[in-house]
């Protein structure tokens, strides 16, 4: 067997040539004077190879120890190359398998799928947020206590509801990489309600009828962009989203049906949508086309007419309105109409519902209903325009009739 004091006296040759110790293991002495530790051993009868590192990086000892531990995976049947080798691969795949990368793939994946640009826009929000955290680390590798920290980033902010949407968006991430097998677990699932629940906060809105009428008078006297009066004037007769609205464009509207159909990539749900209109909306229409504006929005930006107006545009309004955030914003006109529609006791609810583009989760219950009640929602259209003018006019409150 060797000795280190053998090992240091060493020469080079012409030709490498070898010093067994024993086992097996020896030291390959290079004609450049590099010693190099490597273990021969057979594997189903196959003599083999394998490097154990370089002297003195690797010393007798640390050597000595890897071959033994060689030897071991052998009397267990693996072969310690082979192993070796794919520790190796795995190592450099997960190396490769970061947060940041698997986020990229589930986003990219989403896309392809048909997500909406908002919810593509706020998954890459969250991924560069998570970034400095754990976006370099190898997903399987993240514990839950990682990615705890790296949520309670949002918490030191008073960012509550961030972080509790950090927590989902993460979650299917890691579900995402479990499914295409570079991770173990899913630690987002550990931490489910290891965060501050923030107080649920409604959209603002004016839910008396009196009051809407207050509003609907405001809105008409509005004294800033015609295409904006008429967007807020629309608003309460059709309570669209307010981004299916300001994105609205001509080719969605059809006079002569007087329906307007939402197409389904700008739906929340991801389903077209069909909006019976009343003869109320048709003139409102009617005037925004007169205009002859440029382009295939019904609000362009001030800008271009190749955009539509910005996110924040109705609710800027509002406020030149006198109305202020916590009484009303342009998400709270779906809020009257459900609230009012529901309170006047004669409509179905499914009707509302369906009218309100709510997602149903009962999927046989969904299918049955796709197609139904659209003569009555077409009724009820034209009644809650007239109900919406004569609250405007001053006249006509509602009166529960939930017997009818």
């Amino acid at each position: 067997m060797l000795t280190t004091i053998q090992i240091n006296a060493l020469k080079p040759r012409e030709k490498p040539y070898k010093v067994a110790d024993g086992k097996g293991l020896y030291i390959l002495v290079n004609p450049n004077g590099s010693l190099l530790w490597r273990v021969k051993f057979r594997f189903h009868g196959i003599e083999k190879k394998m490097a154990l590192g370089r002297y003195p990086d690797v010393g007798l000892k640390e050597a000595r120890q890897k071959r033994d531990e060689a030897r071991e995976q052998l009397e267990g049947g693996v072969d310690p190359l082979a192993a070796r080798i794919l520790a190796k691969i795995e190592a450099e795949a997960a190396a490769r398998t970061t947060f940041r990368v698997v986020t990229d793939e589930f986003i990219e994946k989403m896309e392809r799928e048909g997500k909406a640009p908002a919810t593509l826009k706020k998954m890459r929000w969250f991924r560069d947020e998570l970034q400095p955290s754990i976006g370099h680390r190898p997903i399987a590798e993240i514990s839950a206590h990682e990615l705890l920290k790296a949520l309670k980033r949002f918490e030191r902010k008073e960012h509550f509801e961030s972080a509790i949407r950090a927590r989902s968006f993460s979650g299917r991430v890691f579900r995402y990489a479990v499914a295409t097998l570079r991770a173990q677990h899913n630690p987002a699932d550990i931490l489910r309600g290891a965060l501050i629940t923030p107080k649920v906060k409604h959209h603002a809105a004016l839910l008396e009828p009196a009051k809407v009428g207050e509003l609907l008078r405001a809105i008409d006297g509005y004294g800033g962009k015609i295409e904006t009066r008429i967007a807020l004037q629309l608003a309460p007769h059709v309570y669209l989203r307010p981004g299916e609205l300001r994105k609205a464009e001509w080719s969605e509207i059809d006079f002569d049906a007087a329906v307007w159909r939402v197409p389904a990539e700008r739906t929340k749900m991801r389903k077209p949508h069909a909006v019976p209109l009343s003869t109320q909306v048709v003139t409102l229409l009617r005037e925004l086309r007169a205009m002859g504006n440029l382009g295939s929005y019904l609000f362009p930006a001030n800008s271009t007419f190749l955009k539509p107006i910005c996110e924040n545009t109705l609710n800027v309004a509002l406020r030149r309105l006198g109305f202020t955030r916590d009484e009303m914003t342009s998400h709270g006109f779906r809020s009257i109409a459900s609230t009012l529609l529901n309170e006047s006791g004669l409509w179905h609810p499914d009707a509302i519902e369906r009218s309100l583009a709510h997602r149903e989760r009962d999927s046989v219950r969904a299918a049955y209903h796709r197609g139904a009640h659209w003569e009555e929602r077409v009724r009820m259209a034209q009644w809650w325009s007239d109900y919406l003018c004569k609250l405007r006019d001053g006249a006509e409150i509602i009166r529960p009739k939930f017997g009818t």
